[in-house]
């Protein structure tokens, strides 16, 4: 398996893979990532199983910092170990950055809650680590996890303020604690 810089057959299929993956309430337009990769804030990556696409990846770059922003594996190669492999293809793409991602807080949707659990569960088991830090992003109650390397809020929000500005930027904030149950 391998991980590597979309080109024009893959985004279609990222594209795709992208809409059916994540809710609408968390998707940013698959347009502006095509513009803020070719700006080097982004990247679109393919993890690619010979010429099957696998699965994808949308990650944000921000000097030693890099956001997992997006992350699905295609459903025939569900439960197969893709995830993992790809996962572990990110941390040694990106070496000595330090690798962030955002998963969805447990909520109080029995339907949910779950897949959100779940959803956890597999990166703890593949090496990430909570940082404590809770945040809303664009309305929805996330929770930042780390590859390992230690991150503070303000770092956190910087990588949002130069990825997309100050204004969306302003979109994302800390999560009180006294909120999450």
């Amino acid at each position: 398996m391998e991980l590597k810089k979309a080109d024009g057959g893959d985004l279609r299929k990222i594209k795709r893979l992208y809409l059916s993956s994540f809710p609408k309430a968390e998707r940013k337009p698959f347009g502006v990532m095509k513009i803020k990769a070719r700006q080097g804030v982004m990247e679109l990556l393919a993890l690619k199983e010979g010429k099957k696409l696998a699965g994808m990846a949308v990650t944000v770059l921000y000097g030693d910092l890099v956001l997992l922003d997006y992350f699905a594996v295609s459903g025939s190669c569900r439960g197969c170990g893709c995830g993992s492999v790809g996962l572990e293809l990110l941390k040694k793409r990106y070496g000595k950055k330090r690798l962030i991602l955002e998963i969805e807080l447990p909520s109080e949707t029995p339907l949910e809650h779950p897949e959100r659990i779940r959803r956890k569960k597999f990166y703890l088991k593949n090496g990430m680590q909570e940082t404590g830090i809770h945040v809303v992003v664009f309305g929805v109650a996330m929770e930042v996890l780390t590859a390992g390397a230690a991150l503070s809020y303000e770092e956190y929000h910087a990588l949002y303020e130069n990825a997309i500005g100050a204004f969306f930027a302003g979109k994302v904030s800390l999560l009180q604690e006294t909120v999450i149950k």
